[in-house]
C-alpha cells in the first residue's frame, strides 16, 4: 500500500525521484499557465487598442494594471499563504484567475475598457497569489544543488507558453482584421463603427471562456491531488529592525532598482513589440511576441549549459546588459524599412523576417532571459536572516513591469515616435551593467555574526 502524501513534509521527498515527480509535473504545468496569462498582453495590446479606440499612452496601461497588481497584492499575498497554506494558496490563486477571466467576458461584452482594466487586475491578483504559493516547491523538490537548474527548466516553460500563446491569439483573434482598420473604421457612420467594434470585441467571449473552464479544472486538479505541503524550515517575521537593518547593504538596494529596471524592459520587449510592429505595417504583428519569447528560451538554455561551467553568474549578467545596450542601439538607429539583418537570421531559423528595429527588439529577449537568475544570488549573497527581508524588497522591482512600459507608452505617443521611445532602454541596461560590474560589491561595512552565506 502506497503511503499519502498529503500530509507529508516536502524537503523529505526531495530525494525520491518517483514522489518529487507530481509535484514537479503540477508546478511546471502552473509556470506554463503563469506564461500564457503573462505574455497574452504583448497580442492583447494592439488587440484592445483598435477595439477600445485607445491611443498609445493608454494601450500601455494594460501592462501597468497587470503588473502593479504584483506590488500591490504582494504583502496581502503573503499574509493569506500564511494562514491557509501553499496548496489552499494555489488553490485560490487558480480560483481568482478564473474569475479575472469571467470578468473578461463580460468585459467583451461591454466594450468598455475600464471593464478590461478591472478584470487584468483581478488575473494578475490571482497570479501573485499562485506565483508566490508555487515558487517555494521549485526549491524543495529536488535537491537543493539543482535547484537553479530546475529554475531555469522552469523559465523554459513559462516562456515557452510565451511563445505559443501569441501565435493562438492571432490565428484565432487577429485574422481578418482587414474591416477593423483605422482607414475602415474612418469611413463608417457613428453607429456602424460602434456595432462593427462591439462585434470585435465579441471576438474575446469565447477564448477566455475556455480559459475560465480551463483554471477552474486546474484549481479542482490541485485541490484534490497528493500534493504535499512544503517544509520551508523555520518561518522568521520579518520586523521593523529587519526592514532598517536591509538599508545598510546596498547590494540588495542597488539589486532592487536593477531588478525594477529588468522587468521593465522584459515587459517593453515583449508587450510593445506587436503594437511596434503594426505601425510599421508587419501583417503578423499580434504573433510578434513569440520572436521575443523564442530568443529568451534560447537563452535560458545557453544559462543551463554555460553556467557555471563555462561563465559565472556574474559574467553573465555582464554579458546581458551589454547586449541589451547594443540591441537597443540596433533598434534606435536601424531603418524601419530594411529587413537586411532580419532576412539573413531569421530566413537561416526558417522565420518570418520583420524589420530590423523588430528584429531588434525581439533579440532583447536573448538579453533579458539571464538576468534575473543572475541579479538574485549577487544580491541576496551573505545575508543570513535577513535574507527574507531582503527578497521581499526585490520582489517590489516587478513594479518596473508596470511603470515602464507605461512610460514608455507615453513617450512615444507625445512624442509620435514609437521607435526613438525606446531610447528609455538605454539607462536601464546601463543600471544593469553597473550592477553587474561594481554594484553588487558595495556591500555593508559591519557584518552581522550571524550572517551565513546564500549559495549553500
Amino acid at each position: 500500500m502506497k503511503p499519502k502524501l498529503e500530509n507529508v513534509p516536502l524537503t523529505s521527498l526531495s530525494t525520491t525521484p518517483n514522489n518529487s515527480f507530481i509535484p514537479m509535473l503540477l508546478i511546471g504545468i502552473l509556470f506554463f499557465v503563469f506564461g500564457f496569462v503573462t505574455w497574452l498582453n504583448g497580442a492583447l495590446i494592439p488587440f484592445l487598442k483598435i477595439a477600445c479606440e485607445l491611443n498609445e499612452f493608454e494601450a500601455y496601461l494594460v501592462t501597468f494594471v497587470f503588473y502593479i497588481a504584483y506590488f500591490v497584492m504582494a504583502l496581502p499575498t503573503s499574509s493569506i499563504l500564511t494562514k491557509v497554506g501553499y496548496k489552499m494558496g494555489m488553490t485560490l490563486g487558480l480560483g481568482t484567475m478564473a474569475a479575472g477571466a469571467g470578468l473578461f467576458i463580460l468585459a467583451a461584452l461591454v466594450g468598455h475598457f475600464a471593464s478590461f482594466l478591472f478584470a487584468l487586475f483581478v488575473l494578475g491578483t490571482g497570479l501573485t497569489v499562485l506565483q508566490t504559493a508555487a515558487n517555494p516547491y521549485i526549491v524543495c523538490i529536488g535537491p537543493r544543488e539543482s535547484a537553479a537548474m530546475r529554475i531555469s527548466l522552469m523559465g523554459i516553460v513559462n516562456k515557452g507558453a510565451g511563445f505559443i500563446v501569441p501565435i493562438l491569439f492571432t490565428a484565432w483573434i487577429l485574422t481578418g482584421m482587414e474591416p477593423y482598420s483605422e482607414q475602415a473604421l474612418a469611413s463608417l457612420t457613428d453607429v456602424q463603427r460602434e456595432i462593427a467594434l462591439a462585434e470585435l470585441s465579441n471576438r474575446l467571449v469565447l477564448p477566455y471562456l475556455l480559459m475560465a473552464i480551463v483554471l477552474v479544472g486546474l484549481m479542482l486538479f490541485v485541490f484534490y491531488s497528493p500534493l504535499p505541503e512544503p517544509d520551508l524550515g523555520e518561518k522568521v517575521q520579518s520586523s521593523n529592525a529587519d526592514w532598517k537593518a536591509i538599508l545598510k547593504y546596498p547590494q540588495v538596494i542597488l539589486g532592487a532598482l536593477t531588478l525594477f529596471c529588468y522587468i521593465g524592459v522584459e515587459v517593453i520587449a515583449g508587450d510593445s513589440i506587436g503594437l511596434f510592429s503594426q505601425g510599421l505595417g508587419v501583417a503578423h504583428f499580434g504573433m510578434m511576441t513569440s520572436y521575443t519569447m523564442g530568443f529568451m528560451v534560447i537563452g535560458y538554455v545557453l544559462g543551463i549549459l554555460l553556467i557555471p561551467r563555462v561563465i559565472s553568474q556574474q559574467t553573465a549578467l555582464t554579458v546581458s546588459a551589454l547586449a541589451g545596450l547594443g540591441f537597443t542601439l540596433g533598434i534606435l538607429f536601424s531603418d524601419s524599412q530594411s529587413q537586411t539583418v532580419s532576412q539573413f537570421l531569421l530566413g537561416w531559423l526558417g522565420v518570418l523576417p520583420v524589420p530590423d528595429p523588430v528584429l531588434y527588439l525581439a533579440l532583447l529577449g536573448l538579453a533579458n532571459a539571464l538576468v534575473w537568475p543572475a541579479v538574485w544570488p549577487l544580491a541576496l549573497q551573505g545575508l543570513g536572516r535577513l535574507t527574507a527581508t531582503a527578497s521581499a524588497l526585490l520582489i517590489m522591482g516587478i513594479a518596473g513591469g508596470a511603470i515602464l512600459p507605461l512610460l514608455y507608452g507615453y513617450i512615444a505617443h507625445s512624442q509620435g515616435d514609437s521607435q526613438m521611445a525606446y531610447f528609455l532602454l538605454l539607462p536601464c541596461y546601463a543600471m544593469i551593467f553597473y550592477y553587474a560590474v561594481w554594484g553588487h560589491k558595495i556591500t555593508a561595512k559591519e557584518t552581522q555574526p550571524d550572517v551565513v552565506a546564500l549559495n549553500e
